[in-house]
């Protein structure tokens, strides 16, 4: 396997973040580094990709892949084929496109994104 080489060092704090977007009990906080993005994503007790995200990026289901480490609470994830996974603070996780998800409990979701980051809940551009 041939690792992807960085070009500089940098650093940057997602407390002050490049871009912010906050969709219905969502917040995404966007840091760019060398070509890369990294979200940390905040999902509000009762968040729902259908019902929270769905109306921005208009797809019947989330057609991202992710990988991520979850850093508090606990969300559901369910495939287009019926299947469903929990997962939960300390979990890292890899999630295909094809699904819907939901923040289990009354506790907020707080994940770490690393490859859906820059499309994440992002308005489509209208035409």
């Amino acid at each position: 396997m041939n690792p992807v080489a960085v070009s500089k060092l940098e650093a940057k704090s997602l407390e002050t973040p490049d871009e912010v977007r906050q969709p219905d009990k969502t917040k995404v906080e966007i840091v760019r580094l060398d070509g890369y993005t990294m979200a940390r994503m905040h999902m509000k007790p009762g968040w729902r990709w259908s019902e929270c995200i769905k109306p921005v990026v208009h797809t019947d289901s989330c057609q991202l892949s992710h990988v991520g480490y979850v850093v508090s609470g606990s969300i559901t994830i369910q495939m287009n084929d019926g299947s469903k996974q929990t997962i939960k603070a300390g979990d890292s996780y890899t999630i295909p496109p094809g699904h819907d998800a939901w923040v289990e409990g009354n506790q907020e979701f707080v994940g770490i994104e690393v490859l859906s980051a820059e499309q994440f809940a992002k308005q489509l551009d209208k035409k």
